[in-house]
């Protein structure tokens, strides 16, 4: 290169799974017949009438110039009916609806809009790596908060508030949990609003997960009295409809946070394909049939991967949320990563080291559900009869 690369590259990393999958790409290249259970990408269809709707509005010329940066009115009166009807949540579609394309867009947009530099953000010390990695792109500070692991991974917020919270903006949360599985639960929530309002912390929720294998009613942080105060919360389409290479997903809040994020948003893309909104709004008329049926299927490809980490002397959670299982690695065999490379490099089989959702992972593997049953199958017969004390 004739220049030098920007300093915020010298501490923003590659993400793993970019790294991997092109690993495993040349090992497929190579002969090798690699099972992906890692990858949280649903390999089910969305409903059929998501992509009539989408044909349909593909076809009309009309659809195909730019639109408008806050969506089209259709999708947005949509989310705000969908919203009410899961989490009986009031909003209003003007102002208090900003759709993405997809919520890891919208991390970085919040970041942008809320963030100086040298701004502090608190991110769980398990969790999705873009919420710190994107803090430290803009120039903000990740400081990891503790999770109970015997309380269903709830924050430690007593620990939180012993500690020096003047330079703290943002707090991100997610739940149901990734990659821990676990639930939503009102009464945190309501912890975490107080804690926020206490602080003068915006909270930022990530809640993709409510719709899948949720043996509870799905909860939102807006539900919870005061939280539009001092909270915005994420939802995507992509593993509740299976549509994650649609990229389609949103940000809730008061009207002065969305305003922010749009001036943000505005100037970094030009509006979502209109037949792609035009289908979300068709996919989120979904029958709980529809839901229904995924989850079904999704409980049946649990069961089968409960016997894959039964042979893999793993211990795991079975009240676990969403569509992956977290699991502890057996002691004998050493830490994830260790027996990860050897699933990969051993018998071909690829799965999700819990180190690179922090260091508190270093005994964890994760496996997606995002797998037909026939593969998992396979995966078992692969690891029958596996002997820890040779990995």
């Amino acid at each position: 290169m004739i220049i030098e690369t920007a300093n915020r590259l010298k501490t923003t990393k590659e993400y793993y799974f970019s790294i991997k999958l092109q690993e495993v790409r040349e090992l497929i290249s190579k002969g090798n017949d690699i099972i992906n259970i890692a990858i949280g990408n649903p390999d089910m269809e969305p409903s059929k009438s998501t992509i009539d709707e989408l044909n349909k509005q593909s076809n009309n010329p009309e659809n195909h110039g730019y639109q408008p940066y806050r969506s089209v009115p259709e999708l947005r009166a949509s989310i705000k009916d969908w919203t009410k009807l899961i989490y009986d949540v009031e909003l209003n579609s003007n102002d208090e609806i900003l759709p993405l394309i997809g919520s890891k867009e919208g991390i970085t947009h919040i970041s942008l809009a809320f963030l100086n530099p040298g701004d502090q953000v608190l991110v769980p010390e398990l969790g999705y790596p873009a919420y710190s990695a994107v803090t430290e792109m803009v120039g903000g500070q990740a400081v990891k908060y503790s999770m109970i692991e015997n309380e269903n991974w709830k924050p430690d917020i007593k620990a939180l508030q012993k500690t020096d919270l003047g330079k703290v903006k943002l707090m991100w949360i997610n739940y149901p949990n990734m990659p821990t599985g676990a639930p939503a639960d009102i009464n945190v929530f309501e912890e975490i609003v107080e804690f926020a309002k206490e602080n003068k912390i915006l909270i930022c929720h990530d809640n993709p997960y409510s719709l899948v294998l949720n043996e509870g009613d799905p909860i939102s942080l807006l539900s919870v009295k005061g939280a539009k105060e001092v909270a915005i919360e994420l939802n995507s389409m992509s593993k509740s409809h299976n549509m994650a290479g649609w990229r389609i997903g949103w940000v809730s809040g008061a009207k002065d946070y969305i305003d922010a994020i749009l001036k943000i948003k505005s100037n970094v893309d030009s509006g979502m394909f209109k037949p792609i909104q035009l289908a979300a709004v068709e996919a989120l008329k979904n029958s709980k049939f529809w839901h229904l049926a995924r989850n079904v299927e999704y409980k049946k490809r649990r069961k089968l991967v409960y016997q894959i980490l039964d042979k893999l002397s793993c211990t795991y959670d079975k009240s676990q949320t969403g569509m992956f299982i977290w699991a502890r690695v057996n002691p004998k065999v050493g830490t994830s990563e260790k027996l990860a490379d050897f699933l990969l490099y051993k018998k071909n089989i690829f799965v999700t080291p819990g180190f690179i959702f922090g260091e508190k992972g270093k005994q964890y593997i994760r496996i997606s559900l995002c797998v037909g049953q026939e593969l998992l199958k396979k995966v078992i017969k692969r690891i029958e009869g596996i002997d820890l004390d040779k990995i």
